[in-house]
């Protein structure tokens, strides 16, 4: 491996420092206003986007915001032509830029979109259309595919497919992680909301999870996945379990994260550990933000106790 990789692995390594760690997160729940919550987080690394006085939705964009800042400084470290472990990896800012933008054009309340830089891959050519045909025109042509459909709730699944396809594809480090993520994706989306996804999409499904999915239901659906990707739904028969499964989903990310951090700095994985490492912590900071913003109220005690249990 070049130099380069060495100088991106030890950059990796500074970068994914920059978080409030389970504890930290935990300390921001137990506040008791969402002021106080944004508040403390101004003193850490997120606040290079938080600011006082953000509601809870700009305070949670705010801290995903910051995350993107730290990849888009990383992927300038990597060797020329390997920036898009990092872009592939970012992949679900830009998903979400376009689940606003749909938003937006169907009149519906819109918050904020991320700054992509030279993370984006079609995100410049999406935001100048103003039609779901023009979009998913767009994606046909770019990395992200054809999602089959231009119904809004195609072009939200068919994206998240093409992300986590894009992912097993690309940094073999964070397969597991897509696999379980497309697991999750499938319970909450096809099962859990009855989307149904056509015939060019449920082939990008089979390529993630298997075919048994198409024949599953809820309660069914891990024992119909391939062996190494159950542990994503393990336990989930209701669509109230999902929450869980997201939350177990997160720490196997963190905790493989941190494995990765102690590769040699000599090739990728630092640098897919620290993405990891980052969302991770986003994670846990933003469900922190929500528990404090609910203190003091009815849901106060639940959402405290809840936070406990998966964070």
């Amino acid at each position: 491996m070049s130099a380069s990789w060495v100088a991106a692995g030890v950059r990796a390594r500074a970068l994914s420092r920059r978080r409030v760690g389970a504890a930290g997160a935990r300390d921001l729940a137990a506040l008791p206003s969402l002021d106080a919550a944004v508040q403390a987080l101004v003193a850490t690394p997120y606040g290079h986007d938080v600011h006082p006085g953000m509601t809870l939705a700009q305070a949670q964009h705010a801290v995903s915001a910051t995350v993107l800042w730290h990849l888009r400084v990383l992927a300038g470290w990597l060797p020329h032509g390997d920036a898009r472990i990092v872009r592939v990896l970012a992949g679900g800012f830009e998903v979400a830029n376009v689940d606003e933008h749909l938003r937006s054009m169907a009149g519906l309340p819109a918050g904020p979109t991320f700054e992509l830089g030279s993370l984006s891959t079609a995100w410049p050519r999406i935001a100048a259309e103003h039609s779901r045909e023009g979009i998913r025109a767009v994606l046909a042509a770019s990395p992200w595919g054809d999602p089959g459909d231009d119904a809004p709730r195609m072009l939200h699944l068919g994206m998240r497919v093409a992300w986590l396809l894009r992912v097993g594809a690309n940094v073999p480090a964070a397969r597991p992680w897509a696999h379980g993520a497309a697991a999750i994706l499938v319970a909450r989306e096809c099962m859990a909301a009855g989307t149904r996804p056509g015939p060019e999409l449920s082939r990008g499904i089979d390529l993630l999870v298997g075919r048994g999915w198409r024949d599953a239901r809820l309660g069914t659906l891990a024992e119909a996945l391939p062996s190494a990707d159950r542990w994503a739904l393990a336990d989930v028969s209701e669509p109230a379990d999902l929450w869980r499964a997201e939350a177990a989903w997160w720490r196997r990310v963190s905790t493989e994260a941190a494995t990765l951090l102690r590769k040699p700095v000599s090739g990728p994985d630092p640098v897919v550990g620290a993405v990891g490492a980052l969302g991770a912590d986003a994670w846990r900071v933003r469900a922190a933000l929500e528990v404090a913003a609910r203190a003091g109220t009815g849901s106060g005690t639940i959402a405290r106790e809840a936070f406990d249990a998966v964070a």
